[in-house]
């Protein structure tokens, strides 16, 4: 059974310019140049074993990273959503979350000096909705600091 055909894209002026733009820039990431020069080698005709070898990686990245970008382009080189469980805590909560707890709870009528882990999610009124529960208030904040 023969295989099948190499996919064939000639790539326009603006495209390679973009490519090359990649490989060469200080603070793009390592995946990414990779996957610019694979599209790069493969639109000059090279064989995927060749382009493999050459760059290192498996010939079944190339497969991968050239069929990608034969599809979809330049958006075919970035990476797919990941899957996963849906977020609970939607980023108009998240951001209520946050905006609470950067102001003073004395100007949302809590006689306090500064929020705590245990007040914000004591459920009182001033906090509602599904960031209760310090842990799920850690993750809504992402990195703000409760004592």
């Amino acid at each position: 059974m023969p295989l099948p055909a190499a996919v064939r894209v000639t790539l326009t002026a603006a495209k390679r310019k973009t490519l090359k733009k990649r490989i060469r820039g200080a603070k793009t990431p390592y995946r990414d140049r990779v996957r610019a020069q694979i599209v790069l080698a493969a639109a000059r005709g090279r064989a995927n074993a060749r382009i493999a070898a050459e760059l290192g990686v498996s010939t079944d990245m190339v497969r991968k990273w050239w069929g990608r970008f034969a599809a979809r382009r330049l958006d075919g080189l970035a990476d797919l959503p990941r899957s996963g469980r849906p977020r609970r805590i939607s980023a108009a909560e998240r951001a209520a979350v946050v905006a609470l707890a950067c102001q003073l709870p004395a100007v949302t009528g809590v006689p306090l000096s500064r929020w705590t882990g245990r007040l914000t999610t004591s459920g009182e009124p001033w906090v509602t909705g599904p960031a209760r529960g310090r842990a799920r208030l850690a993750r809504a904040c992402g990195g703000c600091e409760f004592r």
